[in-house]
């Protein structure tokens, strides 16, 4: 099996430790050591810390983004697509709980390290899902709703558990990122948003995608 490039070994370092202690908490020896290397052979990649960050926080939003775009065009209409960007998300998130973690630190303060305008990234297919989801209602294939609102009950659902999972942890008395936690949160999510958009409520968890 080949050996991975260092610098995505040092990528996947600094996501977690960045994730974990912020950035103020993290240093370049802490990063280096992880890998087993020096800082000058980190510096030989990424030139600061500032550096490393940025590319850390645009390899995990263009993750994301990607992933959701791709769900986008997924086949079919109504549900059946709207499923596929809910489960392509909660996939996603639950794979890397690193990039929740640090996705809540920018959003929290608004991508002001990054130098970037956050919103103004990912606002764009926040726009283009909302008009799909009132295009959706408009053909009758979801009741009547706030598409805005949905939406936005859809992103924290899915940051919030993952985030928070520690903490739920002992809600549930189990382990929230565990295999048979993460089946039950899926299946709850896909019956509630189903119960909250499709106006048929005859419909069963194993024809949601039909």
């Amino acid at each position: 099996m080949a050996q991975r490039p260092m610098r995505d070994v040092i990528l996947d370092e600094a996501t977690e430790l960045f994730s974990r202690f912020g950035y103020e908490g993290t240093s370049l020896n802490d990063i280096a050591a992880g890998v087993g290397i020096k800082r000058p052979s980190l510096l030989h990649h990424f030139p600061s810390k500032d550096a490393l960050y940025g590319e850390v926080f645009e390899k995990m939003l263009s993750d994301w983004l990607e992933r959701v775009e791709s769900a986008m065009k997924s086949p079919g209409r109504g549900w059946q697509r709207f499923s596929a960007v809910l489960e392509s998300g909660f996939d996603l998130f639950c794979e890397n709980p690193s990039y929740v973690r640090l996705m809540r630190r920018e959003a929290i303060e608004g991508g002001e390290r990054l130098g970037i305008d956050l919103v103004g990234v990912v606002a764009p297919f926040f726009e283009a899902a909302v008009n799909w989801l009132e295009e959706e209602i408009v053909a009758g294939h979801f009741r009547k709703i706030d598409a805005r609102q949905v939406l936005v009950t859809a992103y924290a659902s899915l940051l919030g558990y993952v985030s928070d999972a520690p903490f739920i942890n002992g809600l549930l008395v189990d382990d929230a990122l565990a295999p048979e936690a993460l089946l039950a949160r899926r299946e709850h999510l896909l019956d509630m948003f189903h119960r909250t958009l499709v106006a048929d409520q005859d419909l069963t968890l194993t024809s949601l995608g039909a």
